[in-house]
């Protein structure tokens, strides 16, 4: 199994006037394609920090981030965004979905930024949220929505344009006990049916062991 995403040294400590907070110091990981990766930490563990740089969205002070071949200490804001946009899905704890749009509205947004022709990205949405199970919801706003529906929502739009990685962040924290078993095994089966690479974040170690590895995160260093 080939490695899709390598981290080497990675030091992040933010800084506030005269205050340092060291919140990574020297993680190393290397993530195998196709595999379902959990990262269990607690609250102040660094988990998300971690997160949010290796999926593009944060600058590291040392070390190496690598994307199959492609470095990120080596790629500017326009190079890091195309990077995230072409290979890289993300869920967050909350839907983030907008409002005013219906899920089919709010899943082709990705495509529509792709340039995607409307007719196409119209069949595309509609087919993931048929594989999420949502072609009875359609036309539905988010505010009549469950919160597990909202998060299928979401989880489609991150799928929509099959992105190599997904990276969730607490994808089921908000959510009841029911809700979030139903959205994991969701994970799971898009992991399988996709191929794609999930990391996920979670302080719950009970939904880290559906993962097929887990890693765990204790004041900024993985253990």
């Amino acid at each position: 199994m080939s490695n899709i995403l390598r981290i080497e040294a990675l030091h992040k400590t933010f800084v506030e006037g005269k205050v340092k907070t060291p919140v990574l110091s020297g993680v190393d990981l290397e993530v195998n394609e196709g595999e379902v990766l959990a990262i269990l930490g607690a609250s102040g563990s660094g988990k998300t920090t971690f997160l949010q740089i290796i999926g593009g969205l944060q600058n590291f002070d040392q070390g190496e981030v690598a994307f199959l071949d492609e470095l990120y200490s080596k790629k500017n804001d326009e190079g890091m965004t195309a990077l995230r946009e072409a290979h890289f899905g993300f869920v967050y704890q909350f839907h983030h979905l907008l409002p005013e749009l219906s899920a089919l509205e709010n899943v082709m947004i990705p495509l529509m930024i792709r340039k995607v022709n409307k007719s196409e990205a119209y069949k595309q949405a509609t087919a993931i949220l048929h594989e999420v199970g949502l072609s009875h919801r359609l036309s539905h706003k988010p505010s009549e929505l469950s919160g597990g529906e909202r998060q299928r929502v979401a989880l489609a739009r991150a799928i929509v344009k099959r992105p190599r990685i997904l990276f969730a962040d607490e994808p089921t924290g908000n959510l009841d006990h029911q809700s979030s078993e139903s959205v994991m095994a969701l994970i799971l089966k898009l992991n399988k049916e996709f191929n794609v690479t999930v990391i996920f974040i979670t302080h719950d170690a009970n939904l880290a062991k559906k993962a097929d590895r887990v890693v765990k995160m204790v004041d900024g260093i993985l253990v």
